[in-house]
């Protein structure tokens, strides 16, 4: 069984990128020829994101990575989300009668770390200058790129978010959302592209960006000081992993939620998923099952280690998961499944890099909701992302806010390796979705042998612990009729890369390195090799 997107699996030898935008992935690849790595590109590929996505991603934002360097033969992970600031504080926000952070305030703005993990992630393992790296998003904000039909369409969506702040009109060319096709220059973002060029990490956080970025966020109400974005520090994290039917599944630990996917896996493996069937309606119950599961789990736990204790161990067990696959029945859904944390819609840009050397980079890179907060720098062009909004106000949670404390995280770049040799780079981004992606990707392959298109053209669910059960129309057609049957809240939904998550897959055979890659159909993803 297939489901065609009409998309051939993209094969190269010498280096492959993958992600959501064509012109950012021909940015990696530009980089990864003249010279640079995998995480040259990645970083290259991530910065143009900045401009030919703006709604999705920048400097305003947080980051994760995982790479693999051939010569070391492990995974490394690099967490570069941003901490709350110092004066971050529950009571006063309950003071102003609210009980969540509200997403579209100055308060939902926690140091941005994405500037941090660039530098961090060239100057360990990349082979050219991060000013370098930079060269080809500075080339489209200062000279300007056509817009493509998909991030037109997202522009659209945030354009009465950008226009509640005069500084919004940086992005929005001639007042607007620009019209497909039509050619956009950023020469504000460019500057500050520039800057971070010429003065890395140290010049964003701490020259007269940093000033300009925290004067704005005190002027909107918010928190954030020059000396919460100067502190601000990429780290270099052990990854966690899973071994599933052989494969080991690499993800970052918390705060990232990369552990429900693992949890995911743990379960399934006890199940014979192969006899069941591609795209069954038995496969759909047991993979639901077991997500809900995880996140069950996941949810209430994940936070920021550094400031509580989160049992990765006994959440990753393999007996834990034996026990908790007793809860799974065969013919009818779980009735009542431990709240967690509502689910959130939001935006996010992932890359995968392989070089012909045989290294990878899986990066992915997020401002949360379209446009953040909606706060953009004034001069700048720097779209300030909202994830402190993922914190609880209750103290007594392990994901409460308090000060320079790392949110809960919903990103997550994944990798898998074979016999201790680099098998897949592979993400899929949308939020609560990117934990379940992950899985159904990994499953698609691992248990029914898809190549990287076919994984990710296959239909997806979209499960919650609140707001029920969401099945593609492009699934067969007993699937949605079969789970309500067994007792699921289902909704039929039309593909859509932000709700169903989009994704980028790039497969190496260790016996010849070559490169295999999909790309995801569901937006204007691109699959580049050489």
């Amino acid at each position: 069984m297939r489901f065609s997107s009409r998309r051939s699996t993209v094969f190269a030898g010498n280096g492959m990128v993958a992600t959501s935008q064509p012109l950012a992935a021909m940015a990696g690849l530009r980089t990864m020829m003249d010279g640079g790595n995998a995480v040259d590109a990645a970083v290259a590929t991530a910065a143009a994101l900045n401009v030919v996505e703006p709604p999705s991603t920048g400097v305003g934002g947080d980051l994760f990575a995982l790479v693999w360097m051939s010569r070391e033969k492990r995974v490394r992970a690099l967490n570069a989300s941003g901490r709350s600031a110092a004066a971050a504080s529950i009571d006063e926000l309950a003071r102003l009668g609210h009980s969540v952070v509200p997403a579209e305030s100055a308060c939902a703005i926690t140091a941005p770390g994405a500037v941090s993990g660039w530098q961090a992630l060239v100057e360990t393992y990349g082979s050219v200058s991060l000013s370098r790296a930079l060269l080809p998003a500075i080339e489209y904000a200062s000279e300007g790129f056509p817009v493509s039909d998909v991030i037109s369409s997202m522009w659209t969506g945030g354009v009465e978010k950008l226009k509640a702040h005069p500084s919004g009109a940086e992005l929005l060319p001639d007042g607007r959302a620009p019209l497909p096709g039509e050619v956009v220059r950023l020469p504000e973002l460019a500057d500050t592209l520039r800057t971070v060029a010429e003065g890395g990490a140290g010049g964003f956080y701490g020259g007269p960006i940093g000033e300009r970025i925290a004067e704005y966020v005190q002027r909107q109400g918010g928190w954030l000081t020059v000396e919460d974005l100067t502190s601000q520090e990429a780290s270099w994290v052990e990854p966690i992993s899973t071994d599933y039917r052989g494969v080991q599944c690499w993800e970052c630990p918390p705060n990232s939620q990369g552990v429900n996917t693992l949890m995911a896996l743990n379960l399934a493996e006890g199940f014979d998923l192969e006899s069941m069937g591609l795209q069954s309606p038995d496969t759909y119950h047991h993979l639901i099952e077991c997500m809900r599961l995880a996140f069950a789990d996941g949810v209430p736990r994940i936070a920021d280690p550094d400031a509580v204790e989160v049992p990765v161990a006994e959440m990753l067990s393999k007996d834990r998961a034996a026990e908790r696959r007793g809860l799974i029945r065969p013919n009818g859904a779980m009735q009542s499944v431990p709240q967690g944390l509502a689910a959130h819609h939001g935006d996010t840009v992932y890359v995968a890099a392989v070089d012909g050397e045989g290294n990878a980079c899986s990066l992915i890179n997020s401002i949360y909701d379209s446009f953040g907060s909606g706060l953009v720098v004034p001069g700048t062009g720097i779209a300030l992302h909202n994830r402190g909004a993922s914190f609880s106000l209750d103290p007594s949670h392990p994901n409460a806010l308090a000060p320079r404390k790392r949110p809960f995280h919903t990103l997550v770049p994944g990798m898998a390796t074979r016999d201790g040799e680099l098998w897949l780079t592979y993400g899929v981004m949308g939020t609560m979705q990117q934990a379940q992606g992950h899985f159904q990707v990994l499953v698609n392959m691992i248990d029914f042998g898809l190549d990287p298109q076919a994984a990710l053209d296959a239909p997806r669910f979209r499960t919650s612990l609140d707001e029920g059960t969401y099945v593609e129309d492009l699934a067969p057609d007993e699937v949605a009729p079969e789970l309500r049957r067994r007792g699921y809240d289902v909704t039929i939904g039309t593909p859509n890369a932000i709700f169903f998550g989009g994704g980028q897959v790039i497969e190496r055979s260790p016996d010849t390195g070559a490169l295999r890659g999909g790309s995801e159909p569901r937006n204007d993803g691109f699959a580049l090799g050489w």
